[in-house]
């Protein structure tokens, strides 16, 4: 890696684990959007960047269950599995019903149901 890489490096991901912690609690209120896939994106980020904001997001009460859950055992809860899955194909309705080209369609499409089926095939806790 450059130097002048490896030096923005940890800023960078420090930076993205805000964004993705951000985005993880926008996941949890909106039902369009699954935020623990965030949110397990956002501790990964912090661990190589900042172990204090990882500590603070791994002992958050509402944030860091599901993200020690996957760490500790790779598992998903059922209902977390339901509502990512429910949002992607409801995401993907949404946009079948927008001007979108049939290549957007068929790689968002491919894209989510590989998401999909990866979330669906996780052990369940």
């Amino acid at each position: 890696m450059m130097r002048g890489v490896r030096h923005l490096r940890r800023p960078l991901l420090f930076a993205a684990g805000w964004v993705l912690t951000a985005l993880g609690i926008v996941g949890l209120v909106l039902p369009l959007m699954p935020g623990t896939v965030f949110l397990i994106l956002a501790a990964w980020c912090f661990a190589q960047s900042s172990p204090r904001f990882e500590a603070w997001l791994l002992g958050h009460p509402r944030l860091g269950p599901q993200i020690l859950r996957w760490r500790q055992s790779g598992t998903i809860d059922r209902r977390v599995k339901f509502i990512a899955c429910g949002s992607m194909a409801l995401s993907f309705a949404i946009l079948t019903l927008t001007d979108a080209p049939p290549i957007a369609l068929w790689v968002t499409g491919a894209c989510l149901l590989a998401a999909g089926t990866y979330v669906a095939s996780r052990p369940e806790a």
